[in-house]
């Protein structure tokens, strides 16, 4: 027969509302009782009722991860640092992908919102306002993107795309094309924004072609018109249009680095893996999965007793707290200096 509560207290010396304690709010028990009572459980094998325990705290202790598509692999990463974080903090993590669908997304936050004490979504397609709308409904952090008001975890890829331009720019290029990414995306606006500026400033043109889907196979159609346009170099929304592109010259008879240079975003393990390898800016994906975690953690425990979890008022989520992470170049074969006149392929 499974261990009770009624054994733990009975091991451990303790009142049954102290072992109830000791797994519901620990912080509210005294650091000797709660490791005594935690060896004891963990000696007879005891393991609370997540559902008793979320009556009675009005807390599931599970996280709802909203990801625009799993297949991606900047995604898993991050999921992977956001499960491991939660399970160290006693949380369960339940994954949804909605394939770049803003209306997928938002029908997963309803389904989500009664099993859950709270939801990240990580690079939403949804519009803000109604990204702030769904956070009425359940405590949310966003990753990713910026939201007024509401709690973030971004990745500064406006920095990247200025220091891709600016490695570009440095190997003389001055004819580059910015491969944009899904409508509605803040990563593909804060890109296009600090590229513009940075092409600018070194007296460069810019083509933008987009928006596009963000795959290996939106990389590759892409090549035809990458090659008509005449430019040097390419910056592309993420790794796998990089890949996808390169693919897509090579089969046009354009090399990279040779003919065009090619810079993506994310750095993909898949990155270090393809021929030539791919110069990219490394975006800390594990680090913002933890952060999300904590953050919406600390959303949940500074909601005022009677609020707390998935009954909390709109009002009491209100927050300023955003975090910016640093991305970084990271430059391998892909990116060469820009041809000579004259030479066959994309740069002629």
């Amino acid at each position: 027969m499974p261990a009770t509560i009624r054994d733990v207290a009975r091991a451990s010396g303790v009142h049954i509302s102290t072992v109830s304690r000791t797994f519901s709010a620990p912080h509210l028990v005294n650091p000797e009782t709660r490791v005594r009572v935690l060896a004891c459980a963990e000696d007879l094998g005891y393991r609370p009722n997540r559902a008793a325990r979320a009556l009675i705290t009005g807390r599931t202790h599970n996280i709802g991860l909203i990801v625009a598509d799993i297949a991606n692999p900047f995604f898993p990463p991050l999921i992977k640092a956001a499960e491991g974080q939660a399970r160290h903090r006693d949380y369960h993590v339940f994954v949804a992908d909605t394939n770049e669908d803003p209306v997928a997304e938002e029908d997963l936050v309803h389904a989500l919102a009664k099993q859950v004490d709270g939801v990240l979504l990580c690079s939403p397609r949804m519009s803000n306002s109604l990204i702030e709308q769904v956070s009425r409904e359940v405590p949310v952090v966003v990753i990713n993107r910026q939201v007024a008001g509401l709690p973030c975890v971004m990745m500064d890829v406006g920095q990247g795309a200025r220091a891709a331009i600016e490695h570009l720019l440095g190997l003389g290029h001055r004819r580059i094309a910015l491969l944009g990414g899904p409508r509605g995306s803040w990563t593909a606006r804060e890109m296009r924004r600090a590229a513009t500026a940075a092409a600018r400033g070194g007296g460069a043109e810019l083509t933008v072609l987009g928006p596009n889907q963000p795959t290996e196979t939106g990389g590759s159609a892409l090549a035809e018109q990458v090659r008509r346009s005449g430019v040097t170099a390419v910056l592309a929304y993420n790794d796998l249009m990089a890949i996808g592109l390169i693919e897509g010259l090579d089969a046009l008879g354009s090399r990279v680095p040779h003919d065009v240079s090619v810079v993506g975003v994310d750095d993909i393990a898949l990155s270090r893996l393809t021929r030539p390898k791919l110069t990219t800016v490394a975006t800390p994906t594990a680090a913002a999965g933890r952060t999300a975690v904590d953050m919406l953690l600390q959303l949940d425990s500074d909601a005022p007793r009677g609020v707390r979890g998935r009954g909390a008022a709109a009002g009491d989520r209100r927050t300023t707290a955003q975090v910016m992470l640093q991305t970084e170049l990271v430059v391998r074969d892909s990116t060469g200096p820009v041809p000579a006149p004259g030479r066959d392929g994309t740069g002629a």
